[in-house]
């Protein structure tokens, strides 16, 4: 029979390197004290990196210097939402950068969310939870609201043939969908640009 502890780390590793988490991905094994002790014995060990208080991650290692790579912004930001049951939509310039859309990465990197104003630093850099209302969050979520968000960034004039096929390669056929039918009462050119993707019109 598997141990607490056996059955944290078999979670962890299905989970895969550069995923983060925190004691509460875990509160179905263990109490909470159960499991911060054994997420704190797992990081003494090495076998899992303590991003901050409370936020872990399985590092990824860069295979040409064998060093470990910074924590993933990302799924940093995604581990502490669901800490803090907080619903966030990567902003702006850092959507389009998650989607491939751009390769610039901002210099300040912001998640609208419905939680409260608040900035963690993670590593060198720094998370920026912006409060916003459930209408700028667009009411969508996951993938479709970072294509949204993405598109504003770009604009209409910034959304060419290229941004249209990344957007095709990256959504499924269910999620093309959807975004159609989500944005069918949406801002027109967006709508438009959806249908693009979609493959309905040319």
């Amino acid at each position: 029979m598997q141990t607490m502890r056996d059955q944290i780390v078999a979670r962890i590793e299905r989970l895969g390197d550069g995923k983060a988490f925190s004691a509460k991905d875990f509160l179905d094994i263990g109490s909470r004290g159960t499991v911060d002790m054994a997420l704190t014995s797992l990081a003494r060990s090495g076998k899992i990196r303590r991003v901050r208080r409370g936020l872990y991650d399985v590092p990824k290692v860069n295979p040409a210097l064998g060093g470990k790579l910074s924590p993933d912004i990302d799924e940093a930001a995604r581990a502490i939402a669901r800490r803090q049951k907080w619903k966030i939509v990567p902003d702006g310039a850092w959507a389009a950068n998650l989607l491939g859309l751009s390769t610039q990465v901002p210099s300040k990197i912001i998640y609208l969310t419905d939680g409260p104003n608040k900035e963690v630093p993670i590593g060198r850099r720094s998370i920026h939870f912006k409060h916003a209302r459930p209408k700028v969050m667009g009411g969508l979520e996951g993938k479709l609201a970072l294509v949204v968000q993405a598109l504003r960034y770009l604009g209409k004039d910034g959304v060419g043939f290229r941004e249209i096929e990344t957007l095709r390669t990256t959504l499924s056929t269910t999620e093309k969908r959807k975004l159609v039918k989500d944005m069918q009462f949406g801002v027109d050119w967006i709508y438009e640009v959806a249908k693009r993707i979609a493959g309905k019109i040319a």
